[in-house]
């Protein structure tokens, strides 16, 4: 079992930077990927960002080349790096764990935290 609490959210204006965190406890967290997906209103969860645990990254369109997703296995935790916000990220953003691939359909994944609100002002 894993337990996933994220912290790093807020209220920013649009062009400005937040960090999200995800610290995750239970099973050995270097054996499993970790992703950030998010959510707005009305609208299904989607995907950001992918790690895998080699260290292997993959990113939705919509956020390459503004996000990054890292993670430090000495504590536990993944990060989410997000610059030049748009009002268009503007979601609860949540972060999973993946036990079996990288993969970025949250049906993948096993674990999920409770979320994080992230609200981009124009």
């Amino acid at each position: 079992q894993v337990q996933l609490v994220e912290s790093g959210g807020g209220l920013v204006q649009a062009g400005g930077s937040l960090r999200l965190s995800c610290a995750a406890s239970g099973r050995s967290f270097s054996s499993y990927a970790m992703g950030w997906f998010r959510q707005a209103p009305g609208k299904e969860r989607e995907f950001v960002a992918v790690i895998s645990w080699t260290n292997t990254t993959r990113y939705a369109a919509s956020v390459k080349g503004r996000f990054t997703i890292s993670r430090d296995n000495a504590k536990n935790t993944v990060y989410l790096q997000m610059n030049t916000l748009k009002p268009e990220d503007t979601a609860v953003y949540y972060c999973g764990a993946d036990f079996d691939s990288w993969g970025s359909s949250w049906h993948e994944y096993d674990y999920w935290g409770q979320g994080t609100q992230v609200t981009v002002s124009s």
